[in-house]
């Protein structure tokens, strides 16, 4: 005899198992975050990147001052900048020894690793990284 409610059942119990994993969409994982603070005004600034190319500005209070999206050829950009980069292997701190006044320093968070570094001794696979983000200003 055929039951297709107790096959129904069997299946519903086991959906439940993957449903509480707290990932969220790939759409909405964080590619890169990087906080620059410093410079004439001594101001902090966030950029956000999702993994599709969506992002927001965030002023030094954290409140979000700006959304928008990377062009597919930014994200392209951007993407390649942060594999060459080479996250694993950059030094955790570059700064100079003698700070220079009014410099910005920046807090990069990419893949698990955070890295700072100062305008003036930016490592070289950031150096890019930096040239494929949005500006840190909303206009």
């Amino acid at each position: 005899m055929h039951h297709p409610g107790t096959r129904d059942e069997g299946r519903r119990g086991s959906a439940p198992a993957p449903a509480p994993s707290p990932s969220p969409p790939a759409a909405e994982m964080t590619l890169v975050a990087v906080t620059r603070s410093g410079g004439l005004a001594g101001k902090n600034s966030t950029l956000i990147i999702k993994s599709d190319g969506s992002f927001l500005r965030l002023d030094a209070k954290a409140a979000v001052i700006g959304r928008d999206k990377l062009s597919a050829a930014a994200l392209a950009k951007l993407r390649t900048a942060l594999r060459e980069a080479d996250f694993a292997h950059l030094p955790r701190i570059s700064v100079p020894d003698q700070p220079v006044a009014d410099g910005f320093t920046y807090a990069f968070r990419h893949d698990g690793h955070e890295v700072a570094a100062a305008d003036t001794k930016i490592p070289k696979g950031l150096e890019k990284v930096l040239g494929a983000l949005p500006s840190f200003s909303p206009n």
